[in-house]
C-alpha cells in the first residue's frame, strides 16, 4: 500500500476536503491547479460553494428510523445512490487508472459514471471496466465526423445516455492553467516545457507512474476521420470550434436513439428549449466555475429551471458539491439527482481508485446520517419542506 492509499485509508479522511491537501501533495501544481481551480476570479467558483451555506434545514425529530432508502431512478435506470460521478476531462493525468479507476467505484457503489470526450482512455474500456452504468458525455471537438464515430462506439459499448455540454463556446479563462503552463506540459515542445518541468519534478512518485503509464496519449475517443486520434495540441484549438448550438441537437438526436442530456442549463429559457430539443433531462450547471466566471451559484437557480420544466423532464444540477448535506439540499429544491465532479477527483489525484471509493464512501455516509437527522426515510421523500431557503431566491 502507498502512502497515498494508507493516507486515505486512515481515519483522518473524514470528508471531501480532507482529500485536497492529499491530492496537492501527490501532483505536480499544474494538475492540481486544473483540478482545483476556476475560471478568472473564481467568483462563481466560490459561489457553488458558499450558496449551500444560506439554506438550512427544518428537521422532523422524535423520528426513529433503523434506515433509509438512498436510492433514486434516473432515466429508467435505477441507482443506489443520488449522485452520479460527473466528466472530469485528463482523469488519466491525476493518476493512471483515470476514468476506468472512476468508473469502477462507482460501478460497484452502484452509481453511474459520466464519462468525458477528453478522456485519457478508450470508451470501450470505461465501459468494460465499469460494472454499472455509464453515459457518455459529449463534445464537438474534431467536426461533426469524429463526434458521429464516438455516438456510434458508444451505442455499440451499450452506454446508457449521452450528456450533451452546451457552454463551451470558447474555452474558459483559467488563469492558474495559463500561470502554471498547464498548455506548455500538455502540448508544448520541449523549449516551451523548460520552465515548467521543476514542478513536476518536485513528485517523483507521480512522475514514474506517468511515464510509465505512456505519458501525454492523444485523445482516443476522439477520433478526426483521415487524421486519426486527436493530439493534446489540438485540444484548446478545437474546443474553441465545438460549440454545440440547439441546431446540432437535431443531428445528434437522428444519430443517438437513447437519452439525451443537456448539461449546462442555467436559466429556465435554456431548459425550455432543451425540452423542445428532445432533451430527456436536464443539468443545472456552471461547469463547476470553469467557464463564463460570474454567473449564479448552480443552486441558486436550480428553483427556476425545475418551475420552467414543469415535470417534463428529469432535472439534476452540479456545482459545488462537498457534503452529503449538498446533496440533500439540492434534491429537496427540486433535483432528481445530482453530479459530483471535483469530491471524487480529488480522492482520483489523492489515490487513484481506492481514492474514488473512500470519496463515494464519505458521501454515502453523509447522506443516510443526514436523512435520519432529518427524520426522512428516503430521498424520495425529501422536499422542500424541510428546508429553510433566503426569500431572494424566490
Amino acid at each position: 500500500m502507498t502512502g497515498a492509499h494508507r493516507a486515505v485509508a486512515s481515519p483522518r479522511v473524514v470528508s471531501i476536503e480532507d482529500f485536497r491537501p492529499i491530492a496537492r501533495r501527490r501532483v505536480p501544481k499544474a494538475v492540481f491547479d486544473y483540478l482545483d481551480g476556476g475560471a478568472e476570479g473564481e467568483v462563481t467558483l466560490r459561489e457553488n460553494c458558499r450558496a449551500f451555506e444560506e439554506v438550512t434545514f427544518r428537521p422532523r425529530h422524535a423520528v426513529a428510523l433503523e434506515n433509509c432508502n438512498l436510492s433514486t431512478r434516473v432515466l429508467g435506470i435505477d441507482l443506489s445512490l443520488p449522485f452520479l460521478l460527473a466528466p472530469v476531462g485528463y482523469s488519466r493525468v491525476m493518476h493512471p487508472g483515470g476514468e476506468v479507476a472512476a468508473a469502477r467505484a462507482a460501478g460497484a457503489a452502484g452509481t453511474a459514471y459520466i464519462l468525458s470526450t477528453i478522456s485519457g482512455h478508450k470508451l470501450e474500456d470505461v465501459r468494460a471496466g465499469s460494472g454499472g452504468t455509464v453515459f457518455y458525455q459529449l463534445y464537438l471537438m474534431g467536426g461533426r465526423g469524429a463526434a458521429e464515430a464516438a455516438i456510434e462506439r458508444a451505442r455499440v459499448a451499450g452506454f446508457s445516455a449521452l450528456v450533451v455540454t452546451i457552454d463551451t463556446a470558447v474555452s474558459g479563462m483559467r488563469e492558474r492553467d495559463f500561470r502554471n503552463g498547464m498548455k506548455e506540459l500538455v502540448s508544448g515542445g520541449l523549449l516551451a516545457k523548460i520552465p515548467f518541468v521543476p514542478q513536476v519534478l518536485r513528485h517523483p512518485g507521480w512522475l514514474v507512474s506517468f511515464l510509465l503509464d505512456g505519458g501525454m496519449a492523444a485523445l482516443p475517443n476522439v477520433v478526426v476521420p483521415g487524421q486519426g486520434p486527436m493530439t493534446l495540441v489540438d485540444v484548446s484549438v478545437a474546443l474553441a470550434r465545438a460549440a454545440v448550438t440547439w441546431a446540432d441537437l437535431r443531428w445528434i438526436r437522428e444519430c443517438w436513439h437513447g437519452p439525451i442530456v443537456v448539461k449546462g442549463v442555467l436559466t429556465g429559457e435554456d431548459a425550455r428549449r432543451a425540452i423542445d430539443e428532445g432533451a430527456a433531462a436536464v443539468v443545472v450547471s456552471n461547469h463547476g466555475g470553469r467557464q463564463l466566471d460570474c454567473v449564479p451559484a448552480s443552486l441558486r437557480v436550480l428553483p427556476e429551471v425545475v418551475k420552467a420544466v414543469n415535470g417534463q423532464a428529469e432535472v439534476w444540477m452540479d456545482g459545488g458539491i462537498r457534503r452529503g448535506t449538498d446533496l440533500v439540499k439540492a434534491i429537496c429544491l427540486g433535483a432528481r439527482a445530482v453530479l459530483c465532479g471535483r469530491a471524487y477527483a480529488y480522492g482520483l489525484a489523492a489515490a487513484g481508485e481506492a481514492g474514488v471509493a473512500r470519496a463515494i464512501e464519505i458521501l454515502r455516509a453523509d447522506l443516510e446520517r443526514t436523512l435520519r437527522l432529518l427524520g426522512c426515510p428516503s430521498i424520495a421523500a425529501l422536499d422542500r419542506s424541510y428546508l429553510n431557503v433566503p426569500r431572494s431566491w424566490e
